[in-house]
């Protein structure tokens, strides 16, 4: 095999994630739902012919090495001569992808000179996928009542795109037309991916290419072995629950062990609940990227994924269990214990990482939906939103106040102007939760009040939000954050205070107030620089009260 000077590895390696930005920009740019792109609810990825990742764009980190699993399973479903060129395939299966239903992943092989070179891939979250309810249910006790469910299946073949999967695919959403749009822009990425990696391997020829591959490969295999072997051996144990499955008020534990060996982690989830009857179960793909996210954060972060990243993990997951679900549990909110999971990796690898690790963040993606008729032209609308939070803390640094929760990275909060054009309601308050993030040497970050009204006659309110029995913990000495809570319309008489709900009918003039979580403070908290707590008062983070019971600073209010 050729030996390449460093020079050309870097070359070939920004051509790489260049090409997968390139991708992703073709798949907002061309996307029908604000869902994409507004919120960017989506990832990416170039692989090899191998199923490697060469590069992977900015996106969502829950989807972390995942991508390649699809084009994995179809190729053990069908074999390796499924592959044809022009062809692209659409599958969403929860049990094959780990994901739930909406999550549309778009996938196709790339040939140059007739020889498979690699494959482009890219998930995005579909606004309606025929569920029970709009969006998705929030009360789901099997995977039929979520939604169209695909394998592995052609949406284009020979490079003409198939009518009858097209009209499927429209046929089984509320939102036929603008899903059929965000299909065309997922194929267009597709085809961006294979147009450029055929102009890299056309301008720097194969064995180039392959050589650069394998020596990025083994350069973040090495990072990673190091840092892992730096770590101390021994078992590292953590445990912690969500709220509910959404059908009963029983918590729903999670549990791992953390094992390192020299240079080699595992982590172990077999002792993690069973199965639950409601939608908080996600297949053992996700469960596996979930460890990724947490894995990355602690071991070499700076470097981006690629085909040799994770090959120092090993992850063991329990078919039937909560994380390695099988047919007919429910998925919808799969990403809800995967949060918490990610939380506790960090957690347990504090002692050991105390440097490197943060107190836990708010957890969720604290969901939103409201549904009705626009009176402003008659047609339904519905609007889905994660809401931003508050991270946590770290030896440094506070945490960051209002940022996305740590499954969905890159992913953004809906804009008001979008929200109040689209839809009829109007956002009436929108800023940072005071005292919501836990106090500590360094803060927690807080979290934020969004503040809705309905503008309709009618609508219907959604709900799922999280993490209030175990809200996000201190380290060292750092207290817990303000856990969340959701009010329909505070202060009247028919107030309600909800976390998870569905069908919840509103109307005209109606409030609804959603208060996130914050991230867990670091250290203890008499030890903050009082210069700093006087300017988190002034800046609306901390009250006047607050700064002087627990951190013992007197603030003039």
């Amino acid at each position: 095999m050729r030996t390449l000077d460093p020079i050309t590895t870097e070359i070939v390696r920004n051509a790489f994630s260049a090409a997968a930005d390139e991708m992703n920009a073709t798949l907002i740019r061309s996307a029908y739902t604000p869902v994409i792109y507004e919120m960017k609810d989506c990832s990416v990825a170039l692989l090899d012919a191998e199923h490697r990742v060469l590069g992977q764009s900015a996106g969502l980190p829950i989807f972390l090495g995942n991508l390649e699993i699809c084009t994995r399973a179809t190729e053990e479903l069908y074999g390796r001569d499924a592959w044809q060129p022009g062809d692209v395939w659409i599958m969403n299966d929860s049990y094959m992808t780990g994901t739930h239903l909406n999550d549309m992943t778009v996938f196709g092989p790339i040939f140059v000179d007739g020889e498979l070179t690699g494959f482009a891939a890219s998930r995005a979250h579909w606004l309606d996928v025929g569920a029970k309810d709009p969006g998705g249910p929030m009360d789901s006790t099997e995977i039929y009542q979520e939604g169209i469910r695909l394998g592995p299946t052609k949406v284009v073949e020979g490079g003409v795109q198939r009518r009858d999967v097209t009209d499927l695919l429209g046929r089984n959403s509320r939102f036929g037309y603008p899903a059929v749009g965000d299909l065309g822009a997922q194929i267009a990425c597709v085809r961006t991916g294979q147009r450029r990696l055929e102009a890299i391997v056309a301008k720097y020829g194969r064995e180039t290419i392959e050589a650069a591959r394998d020596e990025i490969f083994a350069q973040t295999e090495r990072l990673e072995r190091a840092a892992v072997r730096a770590i101390p051996d021994g078992v590292y144990r953590a445990e912690g629950c969500i709220d509910n499955d959404g059908r009963s008020d029983e918590p729903v534990w999670v549990r791992l062990a953390v094992e390192i060996r020299g240079d080699e982690m595992t982590i172990d989830l077999t002792e993690s609940d069973d199965a639950r009857r409601g939608p908080v179960n996600c297949g053992e793909a996700q469960a596996i990227s979930a460890c990724r996210v947490a894995y990355k954060l602690l071991i070499n972060p700076e470097s981006p994924p690629n085909g040799g990243a994770f090959r120092p993990l090993t992850v063991k997951v329990r078919r039937g269990s909560l994380l390695g679900a099988e047919e007919p549990y429910p998925c919808q909110w799969y990403f809800t214990p995967l949060g918490l999971l990610i939380d506790l990796v960090v957690k347990a690898l504090a002692d050991v990482l105390p440097e490197r690790s943060a107190a836990a963040s708010y957890g969720d993606s604290m969901i939103i939906g409201l549904a009705g008729v626009d009176h402003r032209n008659g047609r339904p609308w519905f609007d889905l939103e994660p809401t931003v939070g508050g991270w946590g803390a770290w030896h440094g640094s506070d945490g960051e106040d209002g940022l996305i929760n740590n499954v969905n990275g890159s992913l953004k909060d809906l804009p008001i102007e979008v929200l109040e054009t689209k839809y009829p309601l109007r956002l009436t308050h929108y800023g940072f939760r005071a005292d919501s993030g836990g106090a500590g040497r360094w803060r927690g970050g807080n979290g934020v009040v969004r503040e809705y009204t309905i503008d309709c006659e009618q609508a219907e309110l959604f709900l799922w939000f999280e993490r209030s029995v175990t809200p996000a913990w201190g380290l060292f000495g750092g207290h817990d954050a303000t856990p969340p809570v959701v009010v329909v319309n505070p202060g009247r008489d028919d107030e309600r205070r909800l976390l998870k709900a569905s069908r919840v009918p509103l109307r005209r003039g109606d409030v609804v107030r959603t208060m996130t979580g914050g991230g867990g403070g670091f250290g203890d908290p008499r030890e903050r620089d009082p210069e700093r707590v006087r300017r988190d008062v002034r800046d609306g983070h901390v009250t006047p009260a607050t700064a002087w019971t627990v951190y013992g600073v007197e603030v003039e209010g």
